[in-house]
Order: structure tokens, then C-alpha cells, then sequence
């Protein structure tokens, strides 16, 4: 197996070993695939290991988590229904174990890499917008885009502090606006 490299989304380089398989795929899904490679300017070949990628870290725990997909519009509404106070009550009730027992299924264990990293993948398969960078001094900042408005924001920030704080043992700052999150944290 030759060792290939890729470049993510944040510039790093790493190594990936790559397989060659042969499939036979439906006529009319390989035309689907061509299209939207090309209106994304990528080449079949990295949209179909980025397809097979969200199913592997992704889509497949879905069921077994409990994971259902809802639309914004729904989740929007839900939230603006209820007062700051209940937010905060089901973030600390509901939402710290859920997460926590959702991202330890899906990655095995619980540290701050393997938390990110699930987070991320989270943050994207929900189509939300977010930068992160990181400083040489191991300071991380994220900025998450989301129009979800501010009980979204508030359910976010609780949920993320009591994680960080309870579960990985970290100070996180959060500020948050009705449209946006931003985190800052140390390694």
C-alpha cells in the first residue's frame, strides 16, 4: 500500500495510506457523482473518499447514538420557544450526558483531541459554518457561524463550559451572540 498525502482544510500535511479497489456503481449515481465533483471543483476520486470519510466517522454511529437529522428552520423555533432558564436546565441535565456519551461511542475515549475531533465532524455534518486556528502557544480559537439564534448560542455555551470544565478538565471562554459562537481555550 503506498503511503499518499493530504492536505486538510487547515493546511496540515499528513499521511494516509491508500488502497486501490475497484466497485461497480449504478450509471445514474456516477452521473450525480461526476456533476457535483465538478460544481465543487474536486476530483471524483476526493469527493468519494470524502463521502466514504462522513460515513465512517459519521453517519454509521448515527442510529446507534440515537441521532436523528432535523431541520433548521424546527431547531430554530424550538429554541426562541423557551426561556434562558430552561436552556440552561436541559444543557445541564440532558445535553452534558448525551454528548458526553455520544462523542465517547463514536471516538472510544474522552480527551481533548478526540472531543475536537468530534466536534468538528459534528459542526460540519450539521452544515455550520466555522474557522479554527490554533497559536504555537497551544491557544485555540473557534468561531462558529450558525443564525440559530441566541437560546441556540446560550444551550451551546452551557453544554461546551460544563463539558470542558467537568469532563476534560479545562477552561474554555465563551462569548456568544445570537448568530455566532466564539470559543478560546489552552491544550
Amino acid at each position: 500500500m503506498p503511503n499518499n498525502t493530504r492536505s486538510d482544510m487547515s493546511g496540515d500535511t499528513t499521511k494516509h495510506s491508500t488502497v486501490t479497489m475497484t466497485f461497480r456503481i449504478e450509471e445514474g449515481i456516477m452521473d450525480v457523482l461526476r456533476s457535483e465533483s465538478e460544481k465543487r471543483e474536486v476530483s471524483l476520486n476526493t469527493m468519494v473518499n470524502q463521502i466514504l470519510r462522513r460515513y465512517a466517522e459519521w453517519d454509521m454511529y448515527e442510529p446507534k447514538v440515537g441521532m436523528i437529522p432535523i431541520a433548521r428552520p424546527l431547531v430554530s423555533a424550538l429554541f426562541e420557544h423557551m426561556d434562558e432558564k430552561e436552556i440552561v436546565e436541559i444543557a445541564c441535565k440532558v445535553g452534558k450526558n448525551a454528548v458526553h456519551d455520544i462523542a465517547l461511542f463514536m471516538k472510544t475515549r474522552m480527551d481533548l483531541q478526540s472531543f475536537l475531533s468530534w466536534f468538528e465532524m459534528r459542526i460540519k455534518t450539521s452544515s455550520i459554518e466555522f474557522s479554527h486556528s490554533r497559536l504555537a502557544n497551544g491557544r485555540h480559537t473557534y468561531v462558529i457561524k450558525h443564525d440559530l439564534g441566541y437560546n441556540w448560542s446560550l444551550y451551546h455555551k452551557t453544554l461546551l463550559e460544563l463539558i470542558f470544565n467537568e469532563i476534560l478538565q479545562k477552561r474554555i471562554d465563551i462569548t456568544i451572540t445570537p448568530t455566532t459562537m466564539t470559543l478560546m481555550f489552552d491544550e
